[in-house]
């Protein structure tokens, strides 16, 4: 492999983290990209989104941060979010990055559609 290419795809891997979006549909989507956009599907207009975390020794999904595409999580926009059941018996939890914001407890404050 050419020293410019592989220098361009270990860049690229480097910036591929954990990363979720909402949508206007509510639906909480998630997954190992680069840019929050490659989450958006065609049609589906997006209310933010940030970084995940599963926590599996507290059952805990956290959620935090914002996503340079399109920025904070608009929580207040939604009454559910529609969620993989894989994630069942996970409590959601989102915090901003900065340490004056408590934290919103997603799965109290919205209901939980598992899918």
């Amino acid at each position: 492999m050419r020293p410019a290419l592989l220098g361009r795809l270990l860049s690229l891997m480097n910036r591929i983290q954990p990363k979720f979006i909402i949508t206007d549909r509510g639906i909480l989507r998630m997954g190992m990209v680069a840019r929050h956009r490659e989450l958006l599907k065609p049609g589906e207009i997006c209310y933010g989104g940030g970084y995940y975390e599963l926590d599996y020794i507290s059952h805990r999904l956290l959620l935090s941060g914002f996503s340079t595409d399109y920025g904070v999580p608009a929580w207040e926009r939604l009454q559910a979010i529609r969620i993989s059941a894989y994630y069942r018996g996970l409590t959601i939890l989102y915090s901003s990055w900065d340490n004056w914001t408590e934290p919103f407890p997603v799965s109290e404050k919205l209901d939980i559609i598992y899918i």
